[in-house]
């Protein structure tokens, strides 16, 4: 019982960051272009941990850097 709880508040927290970092992408990073916005969203689909894990490592810390 305790093991499906701590699971779906991890899958609760992990798609409420993989949401924050598609609308990050799209509406908060005029920097990119067209082009780089569509491979982190589909890198992100494909490969969500990973992706989301390379996107927060390796995004600047404010849009306009």
């Amino acid at each position: 019982m305790v093991v499906k709880l701590l699971v779906g508040i991890v899958l609760v927290l992990f798609i409420v960051l993989w949401v924050r970092a598609v609308i990050d992408v799209w509406s908060r990073r005029p920097d990119l272009s067209g082009g780089a916005k569509a491979a982190w969203t589909i890198i992100m689909l494909i490969l969500p941990f990973i992706g989301l894990l390379l996107y927060t490592l390796l995004r600047p810390s404010s849009p306009a850097a």
